[in-house]
């Protein structure tokens, strides 16, 4: 048959039609991500009263975001989909079960590092010492490939036995009985090795970062067209099931990782005994030079790891005088700040070294921003690397095995170069927008309940004129003296004067900034309520307006004909999202074992799992994974660590875990009353039926 001739569509016409479909996917994405922004951007304001920093790189940042999440999509949808579906649809009529159970495998571990979300993972491990945890410092800083490799072979094995699922027809619930008891055992016995306790959070956090934009949807497909193929589709939820094995099969290849790189890894020390030179062979295990050692004992040490490194008194006060140079300060502080170093990281007789080296030098910048650009082509790099080998091996197997094309090659195409380019704009984004917005929001947040100041940084005024200071009265005759200071604005403010802080020889003065306690020392049990408001509201608010949920609750409201409503799965989904935050932001603030959360959780979801109905079951455990997004997941990670790196916690994650089991959780609960009340009213009906 003849194709039809191609319709000419003026130049004015076509830039006005793509410029209005453009407008409507931009602002669809601007939609997800502007509550969860906005929220908390007004929190820092309003609540931590600190403006962001780098607010326009920051911004920058959160358009890049939106701009690439669209282009991410449509590249998706045009492009690596119709190939999924179209492998999906052919493989089960030419291949028996073990090909198609390879190329799940191959498909999910390609199609994992094409998550955006994995580039989070990538940059989770700042705050991660490698004297308190070598093995979790080892997998995120030193052996990133291979992590990232155990959390896609875990995703490829799920979609490899969802295939297996969708082609024979098998409930969910047995590979839940399996898979939960398994990991629960495995949780237990890791939780009692010194090195292998420090890799659960990571673990089970990989579980949600998996199920994103790219897997869900290939995998759906792939599923679904097999599942015709195999004539074991019915129209019902029975497609349900695979994102759970998505999220629960990586969490075992993490774990194994860990226990076959936990032979070959030094046990946790000391920090004196970790940077002291007779522990330089072990150290090399995990840091590449003794250059990078030493940065590591600036950005993630104290004062100790710094002299123990030095191992003199002169080669230790020479590293801290050199601060001064900007060359040599990059170079040992990266991308930290002096002032947010000398706040975090120094010690009293540190700043002391630092602030009269730096006396008569001209002002140290506090803010340190990215290189955008260098930034921009890593991870353009990054993206070429992820993309690609997916849809090298779609190709592969659509031309070569199948002997088949992909239909509108043009489109598919286009769809390609969208997602390349979508990729590369989204996670420059997150490393520079959302990354950095998490760790603002996470770090200061404890402030909110500490009945302490908390210092901010350090001014140097020299030369300083004592006929500044001015003396005031109480009224219980109490002498205090003070001076004014200008903010950056111009605007005098009276600071106190401390005489310990003057030099008089050279009449410099180092003042110190400081932070009050938000709401006082008599308000910490407000300020903790406070804070898990705050992530109860991030978790309900974000998740309401997240498309794949909504996308999910109008699948589940056609597939019940009506009976589940829409509005109900997402109000479900989001209060667990929300309880599961406030769990998990409990954890790190009170350093709870995290088997002591995940052990109850999930018996008790076990549990429900077999008083529920197959196919809503398979709805539940998916509503775990379709709440960690590309937005959500970086933000959430940032934050956790944010609050782990100020509270000194060894780690901050587990968030991500948390808001993905509770979800599964909520969901259950509310398919049994749904089933409930079906009964009842069929029992109704059916007596009513019987009095007539």
């Amino acid at each position: 048959m003849a194709l039809p001739d191609r319709i000419h569509i003026p130049f004015r016409v076509a830039a006005s039609m793509i410029w209005n479909y453009a407008k409507v996917r931009i602002y669809e994405q601007i939609k997800s991500v502007a509550f969860i922004i906005l929220y908390l951007v007004a929190f820092k304001i309003v609540v931590l009263n600190t403006p962001p920093t780098n607010a326009l790189q920051i911004s920058a940042g959160v358009g890049m975001v939106v701009l690439g999440l669209a282009f991410f999509l449509e590249g998706l949808f045009l492009g690596l989909m119709p190939l999924g579906e179209r492998v999906g649809l052919q493989l089960p009529q030419r291949c028996n079960i073990a090909v198609i159970m390879g190329f799940g495998l191959l498909l999910g571990v390609s199609a994992t590092l094409a998550e955006p979300a994995i580039a989070a993972l990538r940059l989770a491990g700042i705050t991660v010492t490698p004297w308190e945890t070598p093995l979790l410092y080892r997998l995120l800083e030193v052996e990133t490939d291979k992590l990232v490799m155990s959390v896609g072979a875990g995703v490829g094995f799920a979609v490899a036995f969802g295939m297996v699922r969708f082609y024979w027809g098998v409930s969910i619930k047995p590979f839940i009985y399996f898979l939960v008891p398994v990991l629960l055992a495995m949780t237990a016995v890791f939780s009692r090795d010194e090195n292998l306790r420090h890799i659960l959070n990571l673990a089970w956090d990989t579980g949600g970062v998996t199920t994103g934009p790219v897997t869900v949807p290939l995998v759906l497909a792939m599923g679904i067209g097999v599942s015709r193929s195999a004539g074991k589709h019915e129209g019902t939820a029975s497609g349900f099931g695979i994102v759970a094995l998505a999220s629960l099969f990586p969490v075992i290849g993490v774990l194994c990782m860990g226990a076959w790189l936990n032979s070959t890894t030094p046990k946790p020390v000391s920090a004196a005994e970790f940077f002291s030179p007779g522990n330089r062979v072990n150290a090399m295990k995990l840091v590449k030079s003794e250059k990078d050692l030493e940065a590591i004992a600036f950005q993630r040490g104290d004062e100790t790891a710094r002299r123990s490194f030095y191992g003199n008194q002169l080669a230790y006060e020479t590293s801290l005088r050199v601060l001064a140079d900007k060359q040599r300060r990059v170079s040992l502080l990266g991308a930290l700040a002096l002032n947010d170093w000398l706040a975090r990281r120094a010690s009293d007789s540190e700043k002391a070294i630092v602030a009269l080296e730096l006396s008569g030098r001209p002002t140290v910048a506090n803010v340190v921003a990215l290189d955008s650009v260098e930034v921009v082509k890593n991870e353009a790099k990054l993206a070429f690397r992820a993309v690609v080998p997916l849809v090298i091996l779609l190709v592969f197997v659509l031309v070569v095995i199948l002997r088949d094309k992909p239909r509108r090659t043009d489109e598919v195409l286009l769809g390609i170069l969208f997602a390349l380019a979508g990729m590369g704009i989204l996670t420059s984004g997150i490393r520079l927008g959302l990354g950095p917005l998490g760790d603002q929001v996470g770090r200061p947040l404890p402030q909110v309940f500490r009945s302490e100041t908390h210092e901010e940084g350090r001014i140097i005024l020299e030369p300083f004129d004592m006929s500044s200071v001015l003396t005031s009265f109480s009224q219980h005759g109490t002498v205090s003296r003070f001076f004014y200071l200008q903010d950056r604005k111009g605007i005098p403010h009276p600071v106190p004067f401390d005489t310990t802080r003057y030099d008089q020889k050279s009449r410099r003065y180092e003042h110190i900034v400081e932070r009050p306690p938000l709401f006082g020392p008599e308000l910490t049990m407000i300020g903790i309520a406070l804070v898990f408001i705050f992530a109860f509201g991030m978790g309900y608010g974000s998740t309401v307006a997240e498309p794949a949920l909504s996308a999910l609750g109008a699948t589940i409201e056609d597939l019940t004909v009506g009976t589940v409503k829409k509005s109900g799965v997402i109000r479900t989904v989001s209060l667990g999202v929300g309880v599961g935050l406030v769990v998990g932001v409990a954890r790190i603030l009170y350093s709870i074992p995290v088997v002591w959360l995940l052990l109850p959780v999930y018996l008790i979801v076990t549990i429900l799992t077999y008083f529920s109905e197959d196919d809503f079951a398979g709805i539940a455990w998916d509503s775990g994974g379709v709440t960690t997004g590309p937005i959500t997941v970086p933000l959430v990670l940032a934050m956790g660590l944010g609050i782990g790196g100020e509270l000194n916690v060894v780690d901050g994650f587990g968030i991500v875990a948390m808001a993905s089991v509770f979800p599964i959780l909520t969901m259950l609960i509310y398919g049994i009353s749904v089933q409930m009340r079906q009964r009842q009213l069929l029992q109704a009906q059916a007596e009513v039926n019987s009095d007539e």
